[in-house]
């Protein structure tokens, strides 16, 4: 491997790497119980390397891991990142569009015509799947909590407003949530997930659909490790953006959008 070719993001759940390979971008992550192992294996392959650290932990991998890695700004990283994967999928993004990065928690950016800050965020995110889906379900696995909203169906937890109306008369969509978790009670546990998927994905998108709105923005790009192998939550942004006459665009390795950007950063500065 290339010395210095490496970008981490350490955020609140995983350490997410990009690295160059022969002249290839490869991608790597873990959570934090397996992070050590993932950081010594870079060390064992890349021991003279400097990497580029961004993200809420970075300081921790540079006091325990990497003492000569810099330190980027991490919405710079993820704005940078994301701009990065636009281009290499080709996707012609013109003007300017909203970034909506969901981690650990959800932040928001104005993005285009070069120019990328945050405009707004959420606590709601990839920490309340696993933190509240524990509390639900007593597991914190990702991957189980994703499979189990899979198979259920909210309409047994939520409230909608056609639970009110009956049918009739309705002011909204029948089908809109009045309430999130208002009926207390499902089938199981695929019933808990899948409301609680859908309440992440409502308060995200109603977040955002004002945010376009005032920016007068009709492309919401969708990035972060919580979308990566959720279809539900896919699926319910999709369908919510679209609702609100916008144009959802989900990126690939969209995870590790801060990883790229900061890898990226550093290349600037060589050149």
């Amino acid at each position: 491997m290339e010395a210095g070719r490496i970008g981490i993001d350490a955020g609140g759940t995983l350490v997410k790497i990009a690295y160059e390979e022969s002249g290839r971008i490869k991608y790597r992550k873990a959570g934090y119980k397996e992070a050590k192992e993932l950081l010594n294996w870079l060390k064992l392959i890349a021991p003279s390397a400097s990497p580029s650290v961004t993200g809420g932990k970075a300081l921790w991998i540079k006091e325990n891991f990497f003492p000569n890695a810099r330190l980027v700004h991490e919405f710079e990283a993820v704005c940078s990142g994301v701009d990065i994967l636009l281009r290499k999928e080709n996707n012609t993004t013109a003007g300017q569009f909203i970034v909506v990065n969901i981690g650990t928690g959800t932040s928001i950016f104005l993005a285009g015509e070069g120019k990328c800050h945050r405009i707004g965020g959420s606590g709601l995110g990839g920490g309340t799947l696993t933190g509240l889906g524990n509390l639900l379900t007593g597991t914190e696995d990702f991957s189980e909590i994703v499979g189990m909203a899979a198979a259920g169906s909210r309409q047994h937890v939520d409230l909608l407003v056609k639970d009110i109306y009956g049918g009739r008369d309705e002011p909204l969509n029948g089908d809109m949530t009045a309430a999130n978790f208002a009926k207390g009670k499902g089938e199981g546990k695929e019933d808990l997930t899948a409301a609680l998927i859908n309440m992440i994905a409502e308060t995200i998108i109603l977040l955002t659909s004002q945010l376009a709105r005032a920016n007068k923005v009709d492309t919401i790009v969708y990035a972060g490790s919580t979308l990566a192998g959720n279809a539900p939550l896919k699926d319910a942004l999709s369908a919510y953006t679209g609702a609100f006459g916008l144009k959802p665009v989900f990126l690939g390795n969209g995870e590790y959008c801060g990883a790229l950007g900061a890898l990226m950063a550093e290349s600037a500065t060589e050149h």
